[in-house]
Order: C-alpha cells, then structure tokens, then sequence
C-alpha cells in the first residue's frame, strides 16, 4: 500500500475515519511544476531536471506536492483517497514526472517508476535489506505480547530467522514436497465446481452445463484450504457443503485487517490505543481473531504430530509446521509468529489475483485457448507430476506475471540505501527508506515509517501500465514474458519489471507457495471449463492494503 500518494481531486464524499469531519468540495496545493486544481494540473509533466552545468540536484528539488503532511492528510481522508491511492500515484506520475515526493501525517516518500531507478535502488540495498516497521501491526504483537515473524524483523535476528523458513517454503526441495498437496486443493475445487455446474447451470445447445457466477467466496475458501494443507499437512474441509463457520470469521478477520491498516499508518498507534479509537478497535480485533484461529490450528497439529512419535510419520510430508519443529532451529513461539503471518497473508493475496486472472482469460479467449493448448500438451506429458506439467507450460507462469503486472496485489516494498544514491539526477542520501508501490502482495506489502525518514516508493501499478516501460501496456499478453521476448529487449532492467513478490534476500516469503498454488488452479480449471464474462469492461478497482475489484466479477464456466 502506498503511503504517499499526491495527485489532489475534488472530493468523493466519502465521511472518512469516524473521529474526522466532514469531507470538503475542493482539494487545492502547489507543486514543484505548477498548481493542482480538482485533480488537473495547469502545466506539461516535467522530464528529468539538472542544475546548473549538469550537477546533480539536491534532494529538496525533487518536485513535490505540497509540504504540510497534515493538511494532506485530511484531505486524504475527507477525499477518501485511500481507496484509490494506485489511481492517484498514476496522475500524479503523469503530472510531475518520473520522481517525485510527497508528505501525508508523519510518513514522508519519494516515488519512483522507472526500472532502471528500481535497479539502482536494489543495488544499494545491502546484507540486511532493511524495511520499515509497519507500525499497527508491530504495535499490536507488542501490546499482546506476540513474537514477531520475519515480515515485522530488520537485521541479523531476521536474517538468521529467514534462513531457516526459506529452507522450508523458498527451496527447490521444499517445493518439490509441498507441490502435491496445493494440486490435490485444486482439483477438488475443480471437482466441487463441476458439481455445482451440473446441478445449477443450464445447459446449451452443445449439451454442454454452463454456469455464471461470482467465484470469489469459493477462491477465498481454496485459499484458505491450501494455506492449511501447507502450513499444517492437514485439510479443514472447506468444500464441503457446511464449511466451518470459524473459517469464514478467519477470512472475514482477514480483510477486517487489511482495510483498517492504511488509514493507521499515518498515525502513532499507540496514541489511537489510549483514545480508544474505534479504527484502532477494529483493526487490533481483527488480528485477534487472526491470532486465535491460528493458535487453534497450530495447538492442533502440535498434538497430532507429537503423538505420531515424529513430524513425518510414515514418510508423509507433515506440513511446514511439522517440518520446523522437527528441525528446531526456531522456537515454537517464533514457529507461531511466523505461521500466524504466512496463515494471514496467503488468503486474499491469492484469492484475488485469481479474480482478475479469470476476468481477463474470460475476456481474452485467443489468450485463454493458446494457454490452455499448452497446458493441455504438458499435463498429458507430466503423466500426473504437477512440476513436469508446470515446468511445460510457460505461458501458465506467464498469466500470473501479466495478472500480477496489471493488478498487483501488494502496494509497497521498501529499502534503506547503504549509499547514497542518485535518481532522476536528484540525490538520495544514505539511509533514506526506499517504499516499492507493488499495487500485489501483502507478502510484499505497504509498510509506515517513522519521521524524519523518507520513502522512495517505486509505484508498480503505473510502471505496469507505462508505455515507457512496456509495449501496448493495456492489452492482456502473457506471451510478453517469454525469454525470448525479453532477450530482444532493454538489458539489465529487464528483471525490475515484475516485481509483486518484492526482490533479493527480502522478497516474498510465501512467494513459492502463492506462485504454485494459482498456476495449479489455473491449469486444472482451463483443463475443464471454458471461460467467459458477461461484461468485458475494466474492472473498477480499489485499494485496501492490497488492489482488489470493487465488484467481483462474474465468470462463467462451461464444461469442456
């Protein structure tokens, strides 16, 4: 999620937080390259500035949209800006240029778009890329006396707490164990959705069911069911007709969670505890409930594989819990923490780039029939082996770049320089924090910073949409990430293009997971249903803590 975004509009008439007034009709502020009114800047976007006889310019030349953060902040949250914090990040690129820098409440960034400044940025990033604390989080461990996992942790405590989850989630090995059981959740969703097409779709002239609906409460619940196959190496039965009503609270928590932490990150947390307010309420019992059903399951499968005399009874793959606490190189409160946050963070970062991928395979049928041929000739190949039948369809693993690069799910990563830096011409210090707007995974999410720190935030939502940057950006084409398309193209900056997982020692630590488990679905829905979508419009978009449709699409799904 991005902290510092600046394009100013007219209001939407949105009431904001509770404890704020109400909203005002017209948003106004200066800016390095003109006036803003209403949203339409009075002059042309600036290109790349120099000083006098081509020095580097200072820091404090980076154009920018107006210097009091608190009077941006209100107008944020009377202008309800929060929700659409991507859109505003892609005026404003397109009315300032490639840099620029904002301030809202006490969080200051500089943004960036362009690969080759991403480039620059991860160049300086150092043996411990740092990240910031993304403080209502961390404030709610502190006030509950939870661990923290390695997603609120700097430094050596976690690198060293790092090394030992990527041994379990991030290596080849692990992957090679856990694959089978993100492909056994997917075929049973495909197999409860033929069920479903049988008994409720109409039939046409083909003799073939089809059926039209809104997937997104059943790819919550195959999120949530692959998590847990992972995480514990057991399932909690959410295709079955009743599915539990502790696991719909769960993905309820979830997204309770997700939609609260923008609006705090512009604030001392622990200021909102004292006064009791009620964003803070909401958000602290959000992560309760988050933390309770976790502790559920993991009490669960502590007793389960305990009993069993080993974590791998039978030489069947006991899940990511039971493979750390065989190894115990983590404590289980560290176990804990680190699970709890993988359990939050892979439901709606999967669930809803799901969304947009069927959307767009629904919309884009030459797209939708070239995947699924090459799906088709590699599954019949793998003879049943998941990882052949991925390994052989390339265009699969480039539908979920090309979701990803459209909508990104997370909004933010971030780094501190070990150097300084030079952007655009201007100066970075040393120690400035870099805040990468990933517009996909809270796995690489937004996080706050603490003044007098500034982000530089590389904003992925306009760089997935920049003509500079990518060929015909708007059309839907996973055949663009083809090797062989990338080899005729720019160079080094060619890897800073994709980047919804984050980059280097700090990237997405459920990435492995989250790439498998929605190619998975993917392959086995295409290998049974057609695609189409009632409606091919642009999806509206909003942001929470990560993008998501305002309205979930309707898919229809005609069987093969």
């Amino acid at each position: 999620m991005s902290t510092g975004v600046s394009a100013c509009v007219r209001a939407s008439g949105s009431s904001g937080p509770r404890f704020l007034g109400p909203a005002q009709p017209k948003a106004l502020c200066m800016t390095a390259a003109g006036t803003v009114v209403d949203g339409k800047l009075e002059t042309a976007k600036p290109v790349r500035k120099r000083g006098v006889d081509g020095r580097v310019r200072r820091f404090e030349e980076i154009p920018h949209t107006g210097r009091n953060g608190w009077i941006n902040l209100l107008k944020f949250w009377r202008e309800n800006r929060f929700q659409q914090l991507h859109k505003h990040m892609e005026r404003t690129f397109n009315a300032l240029g490639p840099i620029y820098r904002e301030k809202v409440g006490t969080l200051s960034s500089v943004n960036i778009l362009l690969p080759s400044d991403i480039s620059e940025l991860f160049k300086s990033e150092g043996l411990h890329p740092r990240r910031m604390t993304l403080e209502p989080w961390a404030t709610h461990r502190e006030t509950r006396n939870h661990r923290k996992g390695v997603f609120l942790k700097n430094g050596e405590e976690w690198r060293s707490d790092r090394l030992q989850l990527n041994k379990e989630v991030m290596m080849s090995a692990a992957v090679r164990r856990f694959l089978p059981l993100l492909d056994d959740v997917a075929k049973d969703f495909c197999r409860m959705l033929e069920d479903r097409v049988e008994r409720e779709g109409r039939r046409a002239e083909e003799a073939k069911r089809s059926l039209t609906i809104d997937p997104s409460p059943d790819l919550f619940r195959f999120a949530l069911e692959a998590s847990c196959h992972v995480l514990y190496g057991e399932r909690i039965g959410l295709f079955s007709s009743s599915p539990s009503l502790e696991s719909q609270k769960f993905i309820w928590a979830v997204e309770r969670m997700l939609t609260t932490t923008p609006p705090l990150l512009y604030l001392p947390p622990r200021l909102l505890l004292r006064l009791g307010a009620p964003l803070w309420t909401e958000h602290a019992t959000a992560w309760d409930h988050i933390f309770s059903h976790a502790e559920a399951r993991i009490q669960k499968a502590y007793q389960r594989l305990s009993s069993s005399g080993t974590m791998a009874a039978g030489g069947l793959y006991s899940g990511v819990l039971g493979q750390l606490m065989e190894k115990g190189k983590l404590s289980l409160d560290l176990i804990k923490a680190n699970i709890t946050e993988l359990m939050a963070g892979g439901v709606d970062t999967t669930a809803v780039p799901l969304q947009f991928g069927l959307f767009e395979l629904g919309r884009n049928p030459e797209v939708q029939d070239r995947v699924r041929q090459q799906v088709k000739r590699s599954w019949e190949q793998a003879g049943g082996d998941p990882q052949k039948a991925l390994q052989g369809a390339p265009l699969l693993k480039g539908t979920i770049k090309e979701i990803l690069r459209l909508y990104p799910v997370g909004i933010t990563v971030q780094r501190y320089p070990v150097k300084d830096i030079v952007l655009q011409n201007y100066h970075i210090p040393a120690g400035v924090s870099f805040y990468i707007c990933l517009i996909v995974c809270f796995k690489a999410a937004v996080l706050a910073s603490a003044p007098p720190q500034t982000m530089v935030q590389a904003c992925l939502y306009p760089m997935g949409r920049s003509s500079q940057v990518f060929e015909e950006p708007l059309n839907f084409d996973p055949g663009r990430w083809s090797s062989s398309r990338e080899e005729g193209q720019r160079g080094e900056v060619m890897g800073f293009r994709s980047l919804a997982f984050g980059f280097g020692a700090r990237q997405c630590v459920g990435r492995r997971i989250a790439e498998n488990e929605m190619q998975l679905l993917l392959m086995h829905i295409l290998l049974r249903f057609h695609l189409s979508v009632p409606s091919s419009e642009d999806l509206q978009t909003t942001a929470t803590l990560i993008l998501q449709p305002k309205t979930p699409p309707r898919i229809t799904f005609s069987k093969l």
